[in-house]
């Protein structure tokens, strides 16, 4: 396991550099996604219908943010594997991001102003701890 092995300063320094414009483009850029999603679109008629579902994604919105922010740690992980498996679930969760943001468009809704502290909270924690399978 190369875990304990140091990065070379030129490393952290991209890796800092690379986390700083991920948050900056996460928190203040429009979210874009690799996928189309599948799900049908809808429209909500009832304005208290309407509201609710904009609360509800915005919710929703908000945890994609957190799950940015989680996984973004990932870039100044000392080990390799740790590196590549959030990258991973970065990429994934940027789609989930980007649904949310169009959904929260066509509900003529706007996200959490509480984003950077969701996001820069869950940076703080880190990823959850790898579970393991061994007894």
């Amino acid at each position: 396991m190369t875990y304990n092995v140091a990065m070379l300063a030129g490393d952290v320094l991209d890796s800092v550099l690379n986390v700083a414009d991920q948050t900056l483009r996460t928190l203040f850029a429009p979210a874009r996604s690799s996928r189309t999603p599948t799900f049908p679109r809808y429209r909500l008629d009832d304005p208290g219908e309407r509201r609710h579902s904009a609360g509800l994604m915005r919710v929703n919105h908000a945890g994609e943010i957190a799950a940015q922010g989680s996984t973004g740690t990932g870039a100044l992980s000392r080990s390799s594997q740790t590196r590549e498996f959030l990258d991973r679930a970065a990429n994934e969760e940027a789609d989930h991001l980007a649904w949310c943001e169009a959904r929260l468009h066509e509900l003529g809704s706007r996200p959490s102003l509480l984003n950077p502290l969701w996001y820069l909270g869950s940076f703080g924690l880190g990823p959850p701890p790898q579970c393991s399978a061994t007894p």
